[in-house]
């Protein structure tokens, strides 16, 4: 299995035993975060400091007043450097060690508060402030220079795309109290994005938006009143329901061309992803053309277990020959992965060839051996 091991550029640059470490390891690349949203990142390898607290969403290179549109992205305050990515993946590429562009494009809560007409907005008509909508021209655009931007003057084996696609109700926002309150039905149906450019574009599908809305509200309460937890888009009529999956895949499909058409030729095309194609989020649902466009789709295998397993195997057997299938797995999990190493095996043997490594930076020295014992099963395969 390839294995790409995640990391921030403050994990590369600020610490001068991580290259070493990370050579010891084995990945076969690193993939370092150019564009990334709101965190605070653990800082374990770190003598002066135990975490960074990167308050917004920010582009980890120089931010050039030209390049934008309506929609641009700040610059992060809390590292040194103008060029914090590029910096890390220069020393990466001195190394030898190859870098991957890790992009996360829509999710983004400093402009999705700065401009709510930019973001998903629910049947409810409640706005999700952290989810830029690819059904908005102006998203596509700057998701595109976001692309352009992170690549330039940059030497990447691979581009990672996260969030290129819609993000929905379920989201870790600030002191979150949603958790457990919404079933998988409910959350799904609230993830449906109901923003003027999507109505417009339901319209032009042959609904009537005033309608739609209503019976999406009318679905979501009666799933709420009645602890239905069936997948809420089944209930909705059929010629409704295609229509909002049709506006949806559209709209990731325009996204994900525009986003294409700004990177060189050269580096491999790798999509986070998701077989069920109303999965909202980080990793959302794949379109029918998306395998067409990439080298590889990484699905999210964080919880062990036969459901991660049989997904990698669905995949599979339903993805491209051509298309490899990537395991993106955590050692940093709250509740460790009892045998990481097993676990990267039976992925493996389920047929993914990727193995996408949660988190160069975030596991210290409590949790290397996970890292160690998975790149190891990994190299096995």
């Amino acid at each position: 299995m390839k294995v790409t091991g995640y990391a921030y550029p403050w994990d590369v640059v600020d610490d001068p035993g991580f290259v070493e470490r990370v050579r010891e390891l084995g990945v076969d690349e690193v993939a370092v975060a150019v564009s990334y949203h709101s965190a605070r990142a653990a800082t374990p390898w770190s003598p002066e400091r135990t975490s960074v607290v990167a308050r917004h969403a920010a582009l980890y290179r120089p931010v050039r007043e030209e390049a934008w549109g309506e929609l641009r992205p700040a610059e992060p305050d809390w590292v040194e450097s103008r060029d914090s990515a590029g910096d890390a993946v220069r020393a990466l590429n001195e190394a030898g060690i190859p870098a991957a562009a890790w992009l996360v494009l829509t999710h983004n809560s400093q402009l999705g508060t700065e401009f709510p007409d930019f973001t998903v907005r629910n049947c409810f008509g409640e706005r999700y402030p952290w989810a830029l909508c690819p059904g908005q021209p102006a998203v596509r655009e700057y998701a595109a220079n976001v692309t352009a931007e992170s690549l330039a003057g940059l030497d990447f084996a691979t581009v990672i795309l996260e969030a290129c696609g819609p993000l929905g109700a379920v989201h870790q926002h600030q002191h979150e109290k949603t958790d457990g309150v919404w079933s998988p039905a409910v959350a799904r149906l609230l993830s449906i994005c109901c923003c003027d450019a999507c109505l417009d574009a339901w319209a032009a599908a042959g609904q009537d938006p005033a309608k739609a809305l209503g019976k999406l509200r009318a679905e979501v309460r009666r799933l709420i009143d009645s602890g239905d937890l069936r997948t809420g888009e089944d209930k909705i009529l059929p010629t409704l329901r295609q229509v909002l999956l049709d506006t949806r895949q559209q709209a990731t499909d325009a996204l994900r061309r525009e986003v294409l058409a700004k990177i060189p030729s050269g580096p491999r095309i790798v999509l986070h992803g998701a077989m069920d194609p109303w999965v909202t989020g980080a990793l959302p649902g794949l379109t029918p053309s998306a395998p067409d466009d990439v080298d590889a789709v990484v699905l999210q295998n964080w919880a062990p277990g036969h459901p991660s397993v049989g997904a990698v195997a669905a995949a599979r057997a339903k993805l491209p020959e051509k298309v490899a299938v990537g395991s993106y797995i955590t050692a940093v999990a709250a509740t460790p992965v009892p045998d990481i190493e097993a676990y990267t095996t039976e992925l493996g043997k389920a047929g993914a060839t990727e193995l996408h490594l949660y988190h160069l930076g975030l596991a210290g020295p409590g949790r290397w051996a996970d890292l160690i014992a998975a790149v190891s099963a990994a190299q096995e395969l």
